[in-house]
């Protein structure tokens, strides 16, 4: 009863053992967006987002009038000269109390240019955050077909490896029957030793990979797994025909041109900001106050609250300022803004000139990768014929185990290059896909 007792409680660790292990498999699609939403840079980008929100709010407050109170008291001790040569020690207590509300009329468009300028702020950093965004999915994208890449790899070492076993087995029967020499089964057992390296390098390459997006997702490595995406038979139906709807696509739509057209609108803002120190200000004022007055030379004054009734009194303000010489600050000011201005206008072209660049060099290696994809498929299919045929000679005895060996190291690397061509073919489609705005999880 108590060694079954035992079995059942072994039993039940062992499951709940084994239910623990089964980890979570990342799609391609959470691991975008984890890495977007966990991503520090972008938590940065989106503090600043809430930055240029309280910069509006400002901007807006500024049309809005000031309004202040005011509240002052002085006590004043010692010797007064009240008349020439008579002097008395003189205590004053004053107390001043008011209201200020002060308003800006005119301010040459300053304040209308600075809350545009902070507008656009916000929409040039918004594009900016969707930028990054694209580049991180971009990076994933890349670290996750890397795992698959080296997924397959390790699959054709263990099929390599489970093939030079079967063919160890084969040998040492036909070494034991006289029907072959004993070197051939060295040659066997040295081929199963080279494809076990194989398998361990492909196993490493592959955590390597695991390892890598892991980093870049920011999730512990330990147990971490991505899901499997067959990715058998890329066609010529990924392929675009013509760059120029990419181009057309990217320049209306881009956000790093977007990027550059806001800074050359902010840009222009800020000449016309630095323009406004040429313009007159003007600036309208009201105060409401009262005072209070106390001396030890006389017990004749009012209470307190009976002068600060009696005293109050308004006060009305205009003030205009006009500029006449700023000592070369406000010339300069503009000089320097309209070199901005002419900077961004520089900055927009050169920002096409790249992308247009990037989308060129892109579309030409991706009709390249596909050549190259298309030659491997090739390859390998007369790679495989020829084994075929090597092996078949090798088992009647026409072969060698040598010249056996060879092609089976030709048909090894036929099929990395294959899998190499494969994975950089869509990369490559995938970097077009990225210019022309489509999600790169699908």
């Amino acid at each position: 009863m108590m060694n079954s007792k035992l079995i059942i409680l072994a039993l039940g660790l062992l499951y709940g053992s084994y239910s623990f292990g089964q980890q979570k498999k990342w799609t391609l699609k959470e691991c975008v967006n984890y890495a977007i939403e966990n991503n520090i840079t972008v938590k940065q980008g989106e503090n600043t987002l809430l930055s240029n929100n309280q910069d509006i709010i400002a901007s807006k407050g500024s049309f809005l009038p000031s309004l202040g109170i005011t509240a002052s008291h002085n006590l004043s001790l010692g010797n007064r000269e009240l008349f020439p040569g008579q002097f008395v020690d003189r205590a004053d207590n004053s107390t001043n109390i008011g209201i200020g509300i002060n308003q800006t009329i005119f301010d040459g468009f300053r304040l209308t240019n600075l809350y545009k300028q902070s507008q656009l702020t916000l929409e040039a950093n918004q594009l900016e955050l969707q930028r990054i965004k694209d580049d991180i999915a971009l990076n994933v994208v890349n670290n996750y077909l890397n795992v698959l890449f080296n997924k397959e790899r390790l699959g054709i070492a263990k099929a390599q490896y489970a093939f030079s076993e079967k063919q160890l087995g084969q040998v040492q029967e036909l070494v034991k029957a006289g029907a072959q020499p004993k070197a051939n089964l060295y040659d066997a057992e040295a081929t199963l030793s080279r494809d076990a390296q194989q398998v361990t390098v492909a196993e490493n390459n592959y955590n390597l990979a695991l390892l890598t997006l892991s980093q870049l997702l920011q999730v512990a490595y330990s147990g971490f797994s991505v899901e499997i995406i067959n990715i058998d038979k890329p066609s010529t139906a990924l392929l675009y025909d013509n760059v120029n709807a990419i181009l057309n696509f990217a320049m209306e739509n881009r956000v790093e041109i977007k990027v550059a057209e806001k800074n050359m609108e902010n840009a222009a803002l800020g000449t016309e900001i630095s323009k406004s120190g040429f313009y007159p200000t003007v600036t309208a004022n009201y105060g409401f106050g009262s005072n209070v007055f106390f001396t030890n030379l006389t017990d004749t004054e009012q209470a307190f609250f009976d002068q600060l009734n009696q005293q109050k009194g308004q006060r009305f303000g205009l003030n205009l300022n006009i500029p006449i010489f700023s000592r070369f600050q406000n010339k300069t000011a503009v000089a320097k803004s309209r070199i901005q201005e002419d900077n961004s206008k520089l900055n927009l072209q050169q920002t096409k000139l790249n992308l247009e660049a990037n989308i060129q060099r892109a579309f030409t290696d991706a009709q390249a990768a596909f050549k190259a994809f298309d030659a491997a498929k090739q390859s390998l299919k007369s790679q495989t014929l020829a084994f075929t045929n090597a092996k078949e000679r090798y088992d009647i005895g026409v072969l060698t185990a040598f010249d056996l060996e060879q092609s089976r190291v030709q048909l090894i690397n036929a099929e990395s290059s294959l899998i190499n061509a494969k994975y950089d073919f869509i990369f490559k489609i995938k970097i077009l896909d990225f210019y022309m705005g489509k999600p790169l999880t699908e």
